[in-house]
């Protein structure tokens, strides 16, 4: 079983190059899907249906927005965290009848944050720490659970290409790697760093000054598996291919594989 998460940067834009995946990738089970950038009225559930999914998206007009599109059925669809007063479409989770038993897939599109001491960064601290509080209750009750998303931090030095330039900047501050390993100590494990990886791979590259073509990028996709999962992690890998693509998006999906 495969489960990738993927920040298409505008559904409307790039469904032919989510669904040309999704056709040369068939082991994908269940792919989370943030910044749709569409409402719910508009969202492709037949293109997804013809290619064996099903979907439930949580949608908004010219921002943020995401989607669980799965193989198996969902059940128990919940959008954003519960008790976060938020107008952002931010987070949706809904539990797979997969092979080995349920599986609670948490998606979210985290907050950027724009920069330390703005409105939009104490924003993010509410809403990181909102999150993880929800999942604190949600891992006792769903033992078998996946955060998968666009987490808008680097969560170690290693995971970008400048650490020292940016040092302190957006996505690279103690305040939010802290958040991270608050996530971590939940009992969740980044999968990606389970296995050696080659240095500097990333999964977001700006479209500005040749950043994909010189690997000028961070990872900031993640999948963190709860320890229920764990042991059945098999292989994590980001895929560089779609961001080859013409108008690509500027992130490029990241897929765990679990054994049956």
């Amino acid at each position: 079983m495969q489960i990738a998460t993927w920040n298409v940067n505008s559904l409307s834009v790039r469904l032919p190059q989510v669904l040309e995946w999704l056709a040369a990738n068939p082991g994908v089970d269940a792919l989370g899907l943030q910044e749709l950038k569409l409402v719910d009225e508009k969202f492709p559930h037949e293109a997804f249906a013809a290619l064996g999914y099903q979907a439930a998206a949580f949608g908004q007009k010219t921002y943020n927005g995401v989607a669980i599109i799965s193989r198996h059925p969902l059940q128990d669809v919940m959008r954003n965290v519960p008790g976060f007063g938020d107008e952002q479409a931010r987070v949706i989770a809904a539990t797979l009848a997969a092979p080995g038993g349920p599986l609670r897939l948490v998606n979210a599109y985290f907050v950027n944050g724009q920069s330390p001491g703005s409105d939009k960064f104490d924003y993010k601290m509410r809403w990181l720490q909102a999150l993880q509080d929800w999942l604190r209750a949600e891992l006792q009750q769903h033992p078998r659970l996946a955060l998968v998303g666009d987490f808008n931090i680097a969560p170690e030095d290693r995971d970008s290409f400048d650490p020292v330039g940016l040092a302190g900047s957006i996505h690279h501050t103690e305040e939010e790697r802290a958040h991270f390993r608050a996530l971590l100590d939940l009992g969740l494990t980044d999968a990606f760093r389970l296995f050696e990886q080659q240095e500097k791979t990333f999964s977001w590259w700006d479209y500005r000054m040749l950043g994909f073509q010189k690997n000028r990028g961070l990872r900031i996709d993640h999948i963190l598996v709860s320890g229920a999962l764990r042991g059945s992690v098999t292989a994590c890998h980001i895929d560089r291919a779609p961001r080859k693509n013409k108008q690509p998006s500027d992130h490029t999906p990241v897929v765990v594989t679990l054994a049956a």
